[in-house]
């Protein structure tokens, strides 16, 4: 019987934010993430007797100048993109600003299902407001605020797979 031999993997330095720039765009992110997910995206779920009256006034504002119906009308399946937002984003957001800042070895896996995640999610909101009937400029308004968040998460995705794949083909 071969035996295992245990051997005990010693942590890298923590190399600074500064000199990590993906990690850096990442954290970036998650920071303007998390008061959009808590100031517009879930507001929904909040009571009124604790809604703050600039949170009706920010999602007014929203949804008068971009027309985006998935919160004026939302279809059925978006209810459940709103639960994500609030039991998985917002915890995920808080959680990766620190861990970005820390350097944690952990970051990939978790980075990378977020970043799938996001991506189909936001791709099935994409291919929706496509078919809305609204003008093409309107649409365009509303590629403006989702493309971009698609593009940051399937960058992400790449390079947290890269990431990991990496780590693994050292083993």
């Amino acid at each position: 019987m071969a035996s295992k031999r245990h051997t005990k993997t010693v942590a890298a330095p923590v190399s600074s934010i500064w000199s990590r720039k993906r990690d850096l765009v990442y954290l970036i992110f998650f920071i303007i993430h998390i008061p959009v997910i808590l100031f517009v995206d879930i507001t929904p779920f909040y009571p009124e007797y604790i809604k703050p009256h600039f949170v009706t006034v920010l999602r007014t504002w929203y949804i008068t100048t971009y027309r985006d119906q998935f919160f004026t009308s939302p279809p059925a399946w978006f209810n459940a993109y709103m639960w994500m937002e609030a039991l998985y984003h917002l915890p995920l957001s808080v959680w990766a600003t620190g861990a970005l800042l820390r350097d944690e070895p952990l970051v990939p896996i978790h980075l990378l299902v977020y970043a799938v995640q996001t991506a189909v999610t936001t791709i099935t909101c994409i291919a929706d407001y496509l078919s809305w009937p609204i003008s093409n400029a309107e649409k365009f308004s509303l590629s403006q605020l989702y493309v971009p968040y698609m593009a940051v998460s399937v960058f992400m995705g790449v390079d947290m797979f890269g990431r990991l794949q990496d780590r693994l083909t050292k083993l």
